[in-house]
């Protein structure tokens, strides 16, 4: 991961947030949870795109982006377990 893409992706994301009148540490929080400039950019096109009027609604949101990649990545996992297995029954 690139640190000034992150940096970036994060200021945006603050930026978002702030714009919609929630404080600095909401996007703080969020940048930290989201983690990844992806997750960041997924982001901010919700709030650009539906402009949330309460916290709840920013977290809320947040939160399933963060779900979405946890299970997300569960599945590659089981993924490449299932074709090691696979590789093993087969030689």
């Amino acid at each position: 991961m690139n640190p000034t893409e992150w940096q970036q992706a994060r200021d945006q994301l603050v930026e978002e947030i702030q714009k919609l009148g929630f404080p600095k540490e909401l996007g703080d929080a969020a940048a930290k949870n989201l983690g990844s400039p992806k997750a960041m950019r997924r982001m901010i096109s919700y709030l650009q795109n539906v402009k949330p009027k309460k916290a709840e609604m920013v977290v809320d949101e947040m939160l399933a982006i963060c779900t979405e990649i946890e299970e997300w990545k569960k599945k590659k996992e089981s993924q490449a377990a299932n074709a090691k297995y696979n590789e093993y029954l087969n030689s």
